[in-house]
C-alpha cells in the first residue's frame, strides 16, 4: 500500500521546510512561531480540523512573511519582488517544465 502524501502541494512542503530551516538556524524560537500561527489561523477562522491544505498554508505564508519582516529578516518590499518574479517565471513556463528564476 502507497502511503497518502504528507502534503497536498509541493509549495506546501516547501514553505514548511523553509519554516523549519529558519527556526533551526536560529531566526526564531519555534513556540514563538506557533503562537503567531496560531493567531492567523484564528483570525482567518480557521479554528476547524485542518487537513493541510491551501487555507491552512496560505495562513501559514502569511505568518511567516510577516514574522520575517518583523524580525527584520525579510522586508515586504522584497517579498513582493520575490512574488512578482516567481509568478512572471511560472507565467513564461511551459507547461510540465520546473519553474526557475534566472
Amino acid at each position: 500500500m502507497i502511503p497518502e502524501p504528507v502534503f497536498e502541494a509541493p509549495w506546501h512542503a516547501q514553505v514548511f521546510a523553509l519554516t523549519v530551516h529558519l527556526n533551526e538556524a536560529g531566526v526564531f524560537a519555534w513556540p514563538d512561531w506557533a503562537a503567531r500561527l496560531g493567531a492567523t489561523l484564528k483570525t482567518h477562522g480557521l479554528s476547524k480540523d485542518l487537513n493541510g491544505g491551501d487555507d491552512y498554508f496560505a495562513a501559514w505564508l502569511e505568518t511567516l512573511e510577516a514574522y520575517l519582516a518583523e524580525l527584520g529578516a525579510a522586508s515586504p518590499d522584497k517579498v513582493s519582488e520575490a512574488h512578482a518574479a516567481w509568478k512572471a517565471a511560472y507565467l513564461a513556463t511551459p507547461h510540465g517544465q520546473p519553474v526557475t528564476l534566472d
